[in-house]
């Protein structure tokens, strides 16, 4: 790989699991036509992972944003993390020495970091067991006595109380998504 190029993981809000269906071929096609190269796709989800000289998350998620809604009439929330980024919140995971399951270990990735006063006033719904870790633009969940089914602290919720676009991946995924944007160094 090319040093000048970066890879990157865009992840779809709300994507195959209500009203709003993507085939994931014609996210890649899409992805690709972009420019990007290396384009594939994890899971149904709304992941897709590439390779781009870009050096902008935020204007990689416009440029899909706006691909997405011009060919498909989509209007889908994307965020964009670097495989750097990736790599360093997977590091710092704050419950997987907690955890075996990764079902219960999850990440809700914000479009921004939320304002430290709405911060502060975030609090678990009452009568659920939820550990979290706010980190700049992610939001590390532990769920000890269960998954994320049947919880209130949910991507819609962390939206209304932090006023950020979020989406919600379980530690299996971002440990993924970490893989398929690792850039390896290429031997000399």
């Amino acid at each position: 790989m090319a040093e000048d190029t970066n890879r990157y993981a865009a992840l779809l809000r709300g994507v195959n699991v209500g009203s709003t269906r993507l085939a994931m071929a014609d996210l890649r096609r899409l992805v690709a036509d972009l420019g990007h190269t290396d384009v594939r796709t994890y899971l149904q989800s709304g992941n897709v992972v590439f390779t781009s000289p870009a050096t902008d998350p935020d204007e990689l998620a416009r440029g899909i944003e706006r691909v997405l809604t011009d060919e498909l009439g989509l209007t889908v929330p994307v965020l964009v993390r670097s495989g750097t980024e990736l790599a360093a919140l997977t590091a710092a995971g704050p419950y997987t020495g907690k955890q075996d399951d990764p079902t219960r270990l999850l990440v809700a990735f914000l479009s921004a970091a939320p304002p430290a006063a709405r911060v502060a006033e975030l609090t678990v719904p009452d009568g659920e067991n939820i550990e979290y870790a706010v980190d700049g633009r992610e939001i590390h969940l532990h769920f000890p006595d269960g998954g994320y089914g049947r919880t209130k602290f949910t991507n819609a919720y962390l939206e209304k109380r932090l006023g950020v676009v979020a989406t919600t991946r379980n530690w299996k995924s971002v440990c993924a998504l970490r893989d398929l944007t690792a850039v390896e160094k290429l031997s000399s």
